[in-house]
Protein backbone atom coordinates (compact mmCIF):
# COMPACT_ATOMS: atom_id res chain seq x y z
CA UNK A 1 0.00 0.00 0.00
CA UNK A 2 1.16 3.52 -0.76
CA UNK A 3 0.01 6.92 0.46
CA UNK A 4 -0.33 10.34 -1.13
CA UNK A 5 2.68 12.39 -0.05
CA UNK A 6 3.62 16.06 -0.48
CA UNK A 7 7.07 14.87 -1.55
CA UNK A 8 9.87 17.30 -0.83
CA UNK A 9 9.62 20.49 1.21
CA UNK A 10 11.96 23.45 0.94
CA UNK A 11 14.06 24.45 3.96
CA UNK A 12 15.23 28.00 4.84
CA UNK A 13 18.79 27.18 3.75
CA UNK A 14 17.57 26.39 0.25
CA UNK A 15 17.80 22.61 0.53
CA UNK A 16 14.83 20.37 -0.21
CA UNK A 17 14.13 17.21 1.80
CA UNK A 18 11.43 14.58 1.71
CA UNK A 19 8.78 15.50 4.24
CA UNK A 20 8.92 13.20 7.28
CA UNK A 21 5.31 12.79 8.36
CA UNK A 22 5.60 11.72 12.01
CA UNK A 23 2.15 12.98 13.00
CA UNK A 24 0.17 10.05 11.62
CA UNK A 25 -1.77 9.64 14.88
CA UNK A 26 -3.39 13.05 14.36
CA UNK A 27 -4.14 12.68 10.65
CA UNK A 28 -2.98 9.75 8.58
CA UNK A 29 -2.07 10.43 4.94
CA UNK A 30 -4.57 9.33 2.32
CA UNK A 31 -3.97 5.92 0.76
CA UNK A 32 -3.65 5.95 -3.02
CA UNK A 33 -6.40 3.33 -3.19
CA UNK A 34 -8.68 5.61 -1.20
CA UNK A 35 -8.01 8.63 -3.40
CA UNK A 36 -8.67 6.48 -6.48
CA UNK A 37 -12.01 5.29 -5.09
CA UNK A 38 -13.14 8.88 -4.52
CA UNK A 39 -11.94 9.99 -7.97
CA UNK A 40 -13.81 7.12 -9.63
CA UNK A 41 -17.07 8.18 -8.01
CA UNK A 42 -16.83 11.92 -8.66
CA UNK A 43 -18.30 11.76 -12.21
CA UNK A 44 -21.34 10.02 -10.70
CA UNK A 45 -21.74 12.40 -7.80
CA UNK A 46 -25.43 12.74 -6.95
CA UNK A 47 -28.08 12.45 -4.26
CA UNK A 48 -28.13 9.52 -1.84
CA UNK A 49 -31.52 8.01 -0.97
CA UNK A 50 -33.16 10.86 -2.91
CA UNK A 51 -33.99 11.26 -6.56
CA UNK A 52 -34.29 8.93 -9.52
CA UNK A 53 -31.90 8.22 -12.32
CA UNK A 54 -28.45 6.75 -12.80
CA UNK A 55 -26.56 9.19 -10.55
CA UNK A 56 -28.81 8.76 -7.52
CA UNK A 57 -29.00 5.00 -7.99
CA UNK A 58 -25.22 4.67 -8.24
CA UNK A 59 -24.54 6.89 -5.24
CA UNK A 60 -27.16 5.23 -3.05
CA UNK A 61 -25.70 1.84 -3.91
CA UNK A 62 -22.14 3.03 -3.18
CA UNK A 63 -23.18 4.53 0.15
CA UNK A 64 -24.89 1.40 1.39
CA UNK A 65 -22.09 -0.82 0.08
CA UNK A 66 -19.69 1.34 2.06
CA UNK A 67 -21.75 0.63 5.18
CA UNK A 68 -21.54 -3.11 4.47
CA UNK A 69 -17.77 -2.90 3.99
CA UNK A 70 -17.29 -1.10 7.31
CA UNK A 71 -19.55 -3.65 9.00
CA UNK A 72 -17.36 -6.46 7.63
CA UNK A 73 -14.19 -4.67 8.77
CA UNK A 74 -15.60 -4.45 12.29
CA UNK A 75 -17.13 -7.93 12.27
CA UNK A 76 -20.66 -6.65 12.92
CA UNK A 77 -23.59 -9.09 12.97
CA UNK A 78 -27.19 -8.73 11.87
CA UNK A 79 -28.20 -7.18 15.19
CA UNK A 80 -25.74 -4.29 14.91
CA UNK A 81 -26.18 -0.88 13.35
CA UNK A 82 -23.44 0.98 11.49
CA UNK A 83 -24.11 4.71 11.65
CA UNK A 84 -21.93 7.11 9.68
CA UNK A 85 -20.81 10.11 11.73
CA UNK A 86 -18.27 12.90 11.27
CA UNK A 87 -15.54 11.32 13.44
CA UNK A 88 -15.00 9.43 16.70
CA UNK A 89 -16.01 12.44 18.79
CA UNK A 90 -19.29 12.70 16.92
CA UNK A 91 -19.84 8.94 17.25
CA UNK A 92 -19.38 8.95 21.02
CA UNK A 93 -21.61 12.01 21.38
CA UNK A 94 -24.25 10.10 19.43
CA UNK A 95 -23.91 7.18 21.84
CA UNK A 96 -24.20 9.55 24.80
CA UNK A 97 -27.41 10.92 23.23
CA UNK A 98 -29.09 7.50 22.98
CA UNK A 99 -28.28 6.17 26.46
CA UNK A 100 -31.37 5.01 28.36
CA UNK A 101 -32.42 7.21 31.26
CA UNK A 102 -30.49 6.42 34.42
CA UNK A 103 -27.49 4.86 32.66
CA UNK A 104 -24.25 5.08 34.62
CA UNK A 105 -21.20 5.64 32.44
CA UNK A 106 -17.87 4.37 33.75
CA UNK A 107 -14.63 5.51 32.16
CA UNK A 108 -10.98 6.14 33.03
CA UNK A 109 -9.10 9.40 33.60
CA UNK A 110 -6.68 8.34 30.85
CA UNK A 111 -9.15 8.87 28.01
CA UNK A 112 -9.05 11.24 25.05
CA UNK A 113 -11.44 14.15 25.49
CA UNK A 114 -13.75 12.46 22.95
CA UNK A 115 -14.35 9.79 25.59
CA UNK A 116 -14.13 12.04 28.64
CA UNK A 117 -16.47 14.91 27.84
CA UNK A 118 -19.64 13.60 26.11
CA UNK A 119 -20.92 11.70 29.14
CA UNK A 120 -23.20 13.30 31.71
CA UNK A 121 -21.77 12.90 35.24
CA UNK A 122 -19.65 9.83 34.49
CA UNK A 123 -17.98 7.72 37.13
CA UNK A 124 -14.26 8.10 36.42
CA UNK A 125 -11.62 5.61 37.50
CA UNK A 126 -8.09 6.85 38.08
CA UNK A 127 -5.57 6.08 35.34
CA UNK A 128 -4.20 2.59 36.06
CA UNK A 129 -0.50 1.70 36.10
CA UNK A 130 -0.89 -1.63 34.29
CA UNK A 131 -3.42 -3.52 32.18
CA UNK A 132 -4.11 -5.81 35.14
CA UNK A 133 -4.79 -2.81 37.38
CA UNK A 134 -7.31 -1.50 34.84
CA UNK A 135 -9.22 -4.78 34.87
CA UNK A 136 -9.19 -5.05 38.66
CA UNK A 137 -10.29 -1.44 39.14
CA UNK A 138 -13.21 -1.83 36.75
CA UNK A 139 -14.29 -5.05 38.43
CA UNK A 140 -14.34 -3.34 41.82
CA UNK A 141 -16.32 -0.33 40.58
CA UNK A 142 -18.94 -2.35 38.66
CA UNK A 143 -19.60 -4.58 41.67
CA UNK A 144 -21.31 -1.68 43.41
CA UNK A 145 -23.53 -0.47 40.55
CA UNK A 146 -27.11 -1.23 39.61
CA UNK A 147 -29.26 -0.30 36.62
CA UNK A 148 -27.98 0.17 33.07
CA UNK A 149 -24.22 0.71 32.90
CA UNK A 150 -21.95 1.59 29.99
CA UNK A 151 -18.17 1.22 30.23
CA UNK A 152 -16.38 3.56 27.79
CA UNK A 153 -12.69 2.89 27.19
CA UNK A 154 -9.96 3.45 24.65
CA UNK A 155 -8.41 0.54 22.78
CA UNK A 156 -5.06 2.30 22.31
CA UNK A 157 -3.91 5.53 23.92
CA UNK A 158 -3.33 8.50 21.64
CA UNK A 159 -0.76 9.77 24.16
CA UNK A 160 1.37 6.71 24.91
CA UNK A 161 0.36 4.29 22.16
CA UNK A 162 -0.22 1.63 24.81
CA UNK A 163 -2.87 -0.97 23.97
CA UNK A 164 -5.51 -1.43 26.64
CA UNK A 165 -6.84 -4.86 27.71
CA UNK A 166 -10.21 -4.28 26.07
CA UNK A 167 -11.22 -7.94 25.76
CA UNK A 168 -10.62 -8.49 29.48
CA UNK A 169 -12.42 -5.28 30.37
CA UNK A 170 -15.34 -6.42 28.20
CA UNK A 171 -15.54 -9.77 29.99
CA UNK A 172 -15.66 -7.96 33.33
CA UNK A 173 -18.31 -5.54 32.08
CA UNK A 174 -20.51 -8.30 30.70
CA UNK A 175 -20.18 -10.37 33.86
CA UNK A 176 -21.68 -7.42 35.75
CA UNK A 177 -24.42 -6.89 33.14
CA UNK A 178 -22.83 -3.75 31.69
CA UNK A 179 -22.18 -2.83 28.07
CA UNK A 180 -18.85 -1.59 26.75
CA UNK A 181 -18.07 1.07 24.13
CA UNK A 182 -14.59 1.13 22.62
CA UNK A 183 -12.82 4.16 21.17
CA UNK A 184 -10.91 2.37 18.41
CA UNK A 185 -9.65 5.50 16.64
CA UNK A 186 -5.98 4.70 17.34
CA UNK A 187 -6.21 0.90 17.28
CA UNK A 188 -7.99 0.36 13.95
CA UNK A 189 -5.18 1.77 11.74
CA UNK A 190 -2.63 -0.55 13.37
CA UNK A 191 -4.38 -3.76 14.42
CA UNK A 192 -7.65 -5.67 13.96
CA UNK A 193 -10.63 -3.98 15.59
CA UNK A 194 -13.31 -6.67 15.19
CA UNK A 195 -16.09 -6.25 17.71
CA UNK A 196 -16.19 -9.94 18.67
CA UNK A 197 -12.46 -10.08 19.40
CA UNK A 198 -12.68 -6.89 21.45
CA UNK A 199 -15.87 -8.04 23.16
CA UNK A 200 -17.32 -4.64 22.35
CA UNK A 201 -20.99 -3.69 22.27
CA UNK A 202 -20.11 -0.46 20.46
CA UNK A 203 -17.06 0.68 18.49
CA UNK A 204 -16.26 4.22 17.34
CA UNK A 205 -13.58 5.24 14.85
CA UNK A 206 -12.52 8.06 12.49
CA UNK A 207 -11.67 7.96 8.80
CA UNK A 208 -8.90 10.54 9.11
CA UNK A 209 -6.97 8.21 11.42
CA UNK A 210 -7.56 5.34 8.99
CA UNK A 211 -5.86 6.76 5.87
CA UNK A 212 -9.06 8.34 4.52
CA UNK A 213 -9.90 12.07 4.21
CA UNK A 214 -11.55 14.15 6.92
CA UNK A 215 -15.22 14.14 7.75
CA UNK A 216 -16.27 10.50 8.10
CA UNK A 217 -16.52 8.33 11.19
CA UNK A 218 -18.58 5.43 12.45
CA UNK A 219 -20.52 4.28 15.47
CA UNK A 220 -21.19 0.56 15.17
CA UNK A 221 -22.93 -1.66 17.65
CA UNK A 222 -26.12 -2.95 19.20
CA UNK A 223 -29.19 -1.44 17.59
CA UNK A 224 -31.67 -1.48 20.47
CA UNK A 225 -30.52 1.70 22.24
CA UNK A 226 -30.07 3.47 18.91
CA UNK A 227 -33.57 2.57 17.71
CA UNK A 228 -35.24 3.45 21.03
CA UNK A 229 -33.85 6.99 21.27
CA UNK A 230 -35.03 10.07 19.38
CA UNK A 231 -32.85 10.97 16.40
CA UNK A 232 -29.46 12.53 17.07
CA UNK A 233 -30.42 15.12 14.41
CA UNK A 234 -34.00 15.85 13.39
CA UNK A 235 -34.62 16.34 9.70
CA UNK A 236 -35.05 14.78 6.30
CA UNK A 237 -33.76 11.27 5.88
CA UNK A 238 -34.49 10.35 9.50
CA UNK A 239 -38.23 10.54 8.92
CA UNK A 240 -40.36 7.63 7.74
CA UNK A 241 -43.46 9.85 7.61
CA UNK A 242 -44.67 13.29 8.73
CA UNK A 243 -48.43 13.86 8.94
CA UNK A 244 -50.33 17.03 8.10
CA UNK A 245 -50.49 17.62 11.84
CA UNK A 246 -46.71 17.27 12.04
CA UNK A 247 -46.77 13.97 13.87
CA UNK A 248 -43.50 12.26 13.00
CA UNK A 249 -42.65 8.60 12.60
CA UNK A 250 -38.92 8.10 12.60
CA UNK A 251 -36.97 5.42 10.78
CA UNK A 252 -35.29 2.63 12.67
CA UNK A 253 -31.79 1.51 11.74
CA UNK A 254 -28.90 3.80 10.73
CA UNK A 255 -31.12 6.28 8.86
CA UNK A 256 -32.67 7.32 12.20
CA UNK A 257 -29.44 9.11 13.14
CA UNK A 258 -28.24 10.22 9.69
CA UNK A 259 -30.57 13.12 8.93
CA UNK A 260 -29.66 15.43 6.08
CA UNK A 261 -27.60 14.76 2.97
CA UNK A 262 -24.93 12.21 3.94
CA UNK A 263 -21.19 12.46 3.41
CA UNK A 264 -21.10 10.06 0.47
CA UNK A 265 -17.46 10.61 -0.47
CA UNK A 266 -16.37 10.27 3.15
CA UNK A 267 -18.22 6.97 3.51
CA UNK A 268 -16.77 5.61 0.26
CA UNK A 269 -13.27 6.71 1.26
CA UNK A 270 -13.58 5.11 4.69
CA UNK A 271 -14.82 1.86 3.14
CA UNK A 272 -11.92 1.82 0.69
CA UNK A 273 -9.48 2.22 3.57
CA UNK A 274 -11.16 -0.63 5.47
CA UNK A 275 -10.84 -2.91 2.44
CA UNK A 276 -7.16 -2.02 2.05
CA UNK A 277 -6.32 -2.59 5.71
CA UNK A 278 -8.05 -5.93 6.17
CA UNK A 279 -5.25 -8.43 6.55
CA UNK A 280 -2.53 -5.84 5.88
CA UNK A 281 0.98 -6.74 7.02
CA UNK A 282 2.09 -3.95 9.35
CA UNK A 283 5.30 -5.62 10.55
CA UNK A 284 7.44 -2.76 9.21
CA UNK A 285 5.47 -0.32 11.35
CA UNK A 286 6.28 -2.30 14.51
CA UNK A 287 9.98 -2.22 13.63
CA UNK A 288 9.81 1.55 13.16
CA UNK A 289 8.27 2.26 16.54
CA UNK A 290 10.86 -0.01 18.19
CA UNK A 291 13.60 1.90 16.36
CA UNK A 292 12.17 5.19 17.57
CA UNK A 293 11.85 4.05 21.18
CA UNK A 294 15.39 2.63 21.29
CA UNK A 295 16.76 5.87 19.90
CA UNK A 296 14.88 8.00 22.42
CA UNK A 297 15.96 5.77 25.32
CA UNK A 298 19.60 6.41 24.42
CA UNK A 299 19.23 10.18 24.88
CA UNK A 300 19.92 11.36 28.46
CA UNK A 301 17.80 14.50 28.12
CA UNK A 302 14.71 12.75 26.69
CA UNK A 303 12.23 10.46 28.40
CA UNK A 304 9.20 8.63 27.08
CA UNK A 305 5.72 9.17 28.48
CA UNK A 306 4.11 5.91 29.49
CA UNK A 307 1.42 4.67 31.83
CA UNK A 308 2.13 0.94 31.72
CA UNK A 309 5.46 -0.87 31.75
CA UNK A 310 8.10 -0.30 29.10
CA UNK A 311 7.32 -3.67 27.47
CA UNK A 312 3.56 -3.10 27.16
CA UNK A 313 1.94 -3.79 23.80
CA UNK A 314 1.60 -0.60 21.78
CA UNK A 315 0.75 0.95 18.43
CA UNK A 316 2.95 3.39 16.50
CA UNK A 317 2.76 6.33 18.91
CA UNK A 318 5.51 7.65 21.19
CA UNK A 319 5.24 10.82 23.27
CA UNK A 320 8.21 12.22 25.14
CA UNK A 321 9.52 15.10 27.23
CA UNK A 322 12.76 16.93 26.41
CA UNK A 323 14.48 18.51 29.41
CA UNK A 324 15.63 22.10 29.01
CA UNK A 325 13.99 22.67 25.62
CA UNK A 326 10.79 24.55 24.94
CA UNK A 327 8.54 21.97 23.20
CA UNK A 328 6.74 24.50 21.03
CA UNK A 329 10.00 25.94 19.72
CA UNK A 330 11.30 22.41 19.16
CA UNK A 331 8.24 21.45 17.13
CA UNK A 332 8.52 24.60 15.03
CA UNK A 333 12.22 24.04 14.41
CA UNK A 334 11.72 20.41 13.42
CA UNK A 335 9.18 21.44 10.82
CA UNK A 336 10.87 24.59 9.51
CA UNK A 337 14.53 23.51 9.54
CA UNK A 338 14.35 19.75 9.06
CA UNK A 339 11.11 18.94 7.24
CA UNK A 340 9.73 16.85 10.11
CA UNK A 341 6.10 16.96 11.18
CA UNK A 342 5.39 16.02 14.81
CA UNK A 343 2.68 16.98 17.29
CA UNK A 344 3.35 19.24 20.27
CA UNK A 345 0.74 19.74 22.98
CA UNK A 346 -1.44 17.81 25.39
CA UNK A 347 -3.09 15.74 22.65
CA UNK A 348 -6.74 16.30 23.67
CA UNK A 349 -6.01 14.22 26.77
CA UNK A 350 -5.00 16.98 29.17
CA UNK A 351 -5.35 15.20 32.55
CA UNK A 352 -3.33 12.18 31.45
CA UNK A 353 -0.62 14.08 29.55
CA UNK A 354 0.00 16.57 32.38
CA UNK A 355 0.33 13.72 34.86
CA UNK A 356 2.77 11.82 32.64
CA UNK A 357 4.81 14.96 31.98
CA UNK A 358 5.25 15.46 35.73
CA UNK A 359 6.34 11.86 36.17
CA UNK A 360 8.66 11.87 33.15
CA UNK A 361 10.35 15.12 34.21
CA UNK A 362 10.88 13.79 37.74
CA UNK A 363 12.66 10.75 36.30
CA UNK A 364 15.13 13.03 34.49
CA UNK A 365 15.52 15.68 37.18
CA UNK A 366 13.35 15.76 40.33
CA UNK A 367 14.06 19.48 40.73
CA UNK A 368 13.05 20.45 37.19
CA UNK A 369 9.74 22.11 36.30
CA UNK A 370 7.67 19.96 33.92
CA UNK A 371 7.18 21.46 30.45
CA UNK A 372 3.71 22.63 29.54
CA UNK A 373 3.40 20.19 26.68
CA UNK A 374 4.91 17.03 25.24
CA UNK A 375 6.21 16.05 21.83
CA UNK A 376 4.56 13.15 20.02
CA UNK A 377 5.97 11.22 17.08
CA UNK A 378 3.77 8.65 15.37
CA UNK A 379 4.46 6.27 12.50
CA UNK A 380 2.33 4.41 10.00
CA UNK A 381 2.05 3.49 6.36
CA UNK A 382 4.45 5.69 4.40
CA UNK A 383 6.89 6.21 7.28
CA UNK A 384 10.44 5.20 6.44
CA UNK A 385 13.44 4.47 8.71
CA UNK A 386 15.15 7.63 7.42
CA UNK A 387 12.28 9.71 8.81
CA UNK A 388 12.76 8.26 12.28
CA UNK A 389 16.54 8.60 12.10
CA UNK A 390 16.27 12.25 11.03
CA UNK A 391 14.18 13.04 14.10
CA UNK A 392 16.61 11.22 16.40
CA UNK A 393 19.56 13.07 14.88
CA UNK A 394 17.86 16.40 15.56
CA UNK A 395 17.24 15.44 19.18
CA UNK A 396 20.85 14.31 19.64
CA UNK A 397 22.00 17.72 18.49
CA UNK A 398 19.98 19.64 21.09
Amino acid sequence: MTVRSPGEVKLPDGRSVEFAHLDVAATAPCLDLVADAVADLLPWYGSVHRGAGALSERCTREYEQARETVAEFLGCDEHDSVVFTRNTTDALNLLAHVLPAGTTVVTFDAEHHANLLPWRAPLRIGAPRSPRAAVDALDAVLAGLTGPVLVAVTAASNVTGEVWPVAELARVAHRHGARIAVDAAQLAPHAPAAMAALGADYVALSGHKLYAPFGAGVLAGRADWLDAAPPYLAGGGATAAVSAGFDVRWHTGPARHEAGTPNLLGAVALAAACRALRGADLTAEHHLVDRLRRGLAALPHVTELRLFGADADRVGIVSFAVLGTDPDRLGTALGRDHGIGVRVGLFCAHPLTRRLLREATARLDPAATPPGSAVRASVGIGTRPEHVDRLLSCLVAL
